[in-house]
């Protein structure tokens, strides 16, 4: 099966990452997507980073009725912080059923020489890029891509979690039960 993989913080997980999921499962030849979620990304420092499972739940509940994305706690049981190359090198002995691809903006795609081993994932890894406004795609590591004129909205989770602090509404940018869970829970109030 063809996975792609969506890796992020989800902090908190909102409309526009599962738009580009859909679309992606709808445009493309992925059968599936998996949102993993990063503990800890290696290329921010995030202070008001809430706590993983919390995260991991909340993308669990934002996607929970689609049975073509899955959320995934692979990163947690890695090395911090979180390398992609290290989670690929496990999935690929844990599960050689699949073909692994990533999925990313343009503008992580500009970043990736920044990472650990991005020669390697650029020589195994189909990278499906969907487009993000001023952060053209131009192809100087010769990677194995896909562009994706993906729907977008120009939605942050800084500015939801913004709202939410300052105890205005974040509803229709995530999900009402991520919502719920969040205004439950007291996520993002400080």
């Amino acid at each position: 099966m063809k996975i792609g993989l969506y890796f992020g913080s989800f902090n908190p997980v909102h409309v526009a990452h599962l738009i580009i999921a859909s679309h992606v499962l709808n445009e493309t030849d992925i059968e599936k997507i998996w949102f993993v979620v990063s503990p800890q990304n290696p290329l921010k420092t995030e202070s008001n980073l809430l706590n993983e499972y919390h995260r991991l739940q909340l993308v669990r509940l934002a996607t929970e009725d689609d049975n073509r994305i899955k959320a995934t706690d692979i990163e947690f049981n890695l090395p911090k912080p979180s390398y992609t190359t290290n989670t690929l090198a496990w999935l690929a002995e844990k599960h050689p059923e699949h073909e692994f691809c990533i999925l990313m903006g343009s503008d992580s795609f500009q970043n990736l020489p920044k990472w650990k081993n991005y020669e390697v994932i650029v020589r195994n890894y189909a990278l499906y890029i969907y487009k993000r406004p001023g952060y053209e795609v131009v192809n100087h590591l010769n990677a194995r891509l896909h562009i994706l004129e993906a729907p977008l909205l120009q939605l942050s989770a800084t500015q939801i979690r913004k709202y939410i602090k300052e105890g205005k509404s974040a509803r229709y940018m995530i999900p009402d039960k991520v919502l719920e869970e969040i205004e439950k829970g007291g996520y993002y109030k400080k």
